[in-house]
């Protein structure tokens, strides 16, 4: 795994470094998500201002919407959005199964009726790659199959088994060089799936793994349970990746457990619902012990939103309905969780990482 070196490791947590085709990035790490090749309600500059180093956009949402010949006359996504750093791009596995679009699930792919015209589509684990080597994405996530936490031993053991199929057919249908090929395991909480799910895999041969189907409901505890009974057959030089984790307990014990990348909507969609991250805990800032508070969210932040306003006026802005208060506690959260990111990259390397440190 050239692209990816580790450089010190803190009990199992880990700092290193993943070099893609636009750019070089530390982990552990943190990506905002871009659904529609946009961080809601926030620019690509402010996006950049809160030291994000990588975006994760949807390949399945953008080759609906705005389709990929539109994309492909900008010279790829990354043009197309115009964001200068690196960017991955979720297969779209997730939403494609969602009783919402889902019409049939078999081995050949998911048929799936089109909500902008109303045509039944496949969506295969082909097709998935080619739309994906097609957006130019610095790094692109293999078809997996998902099921629900609460599924039966064998609908998870046919998500295995199927995520393992698909993941082969994708790295046989992968042609973009200079794009990096992450897969996904599955298997529900049950060690055993994980790791034949893992071990698959590693024939197969990636980039990077990912865990998937995580975070869907399952209690946190099993979760973390999962993640630590099944890390350690994945090799040292081989990146890890938790999807849907980003709230700070989530991943201050994930990157405790080894995990380098993250992805979440989390932080922004908890803003654009007044919650804001801080040092002492979430904070609604809708609560009427705000009205005349005029302290900043976190007084240990230095974003311009901690440093201009109070949180009587954010409090204002949100009773009001004003969007600016959405947006600012967007662009704080994201402020403070990879300014987050980056203390725990230095304590790593330091030698002093301690997941109690930060909750």
């Amino acid at each position: 795994m050239k692209q990816f070196k580790l450089h010190a490791v803190s009990k199992k947590a880990r700092a290193g470094t993943l070099k893609t085709a636009h750019g070089k990035i530390q982990t552990p790490f943190f990506m905002p998500v871009a659904t529609k090749a946009s961080v809601k309600l926030l620019s690509n500059e402010e996006v950049e201002g809160t030291g994000t180093q990588c975006l994760i956009s949807n390949a399945f949402i953008l080759y609906l919407k705005p389709g990929l010949e539109t994309i492909k006359k900008h010279k790829g996504l990354r043009n197309f959005m115009q964001w200068k750093h690196s960017l991955f791009t979720d297969s779209g596995g997730f939403q494609v199964l969602s009783p919402d679009f889902c019409l049939k699930l078999s081995n050949s792919g998911v048929l799936f009726r089109n909500p902008f015209d109303g045509k039944k589509m496949l969506f295969t684990p082909e097709l998935s790659i080619k739309i994906q080597n097609s957006l130019g994405s610095d790094v692109a996530m293999c078809l997996d199959d998902v099921p629900i936490h609460s599924s039966s031993l064998p609908r998870l053991t046919q998500a295995v088994n199927r995520t393992i199929d698909w993941a082969q057919r994708c790295k046989k249908a992968h042609k973009n060089k200079k794009q990096l090929l992450f897969c996904i395991n599955q298997g529900g909480t049950v060690r055993e799936l994980r790791e034949k799910s893992i071990s698959s895999l590693l024939e197969i041969g990636f980039d990077g793994m990912a865990f998937g189907g995580l975070c869907i409901g399952e209690t946190k505890e099993k979760m973390f349970r999962t993640i630590g009974a099944t890390i350690t057959e994945l090799p040292e030089s081989m990146p890890r990746y938790l999807m849907g984790v980003g709230s700070i307990r989530e991943l201050v014990e994930s990157i405790a457990l080894g995990i380098d990348c993250f992805d979440s909507c989390f932080p922004t969609r908890t803003a654009r619902h007044g919650k804001a991250f801080s040092s002492k805990g979430s904070l609604n800032i809708a609560a009427a012990k705000f009205k005349n508070d005029l302290k900043p969210l976190d007084k240990e932040c230095n974003c311009f939103v901690c440093k201009t306003h109070s949180r009587a006026y954010l409090h204002h802005l949100f009773k009001t309905k004003e969007e600016n208060g959405m947006k600012y506690l967007s662009y704080h959260n994201l402020f403070f969780l990879q300014n987050l990111m980056k203390k725990i990259r230095e304590d790593i390397k330091a030698g002093s990482f301690k997941p109690e440190k930060y909750a």
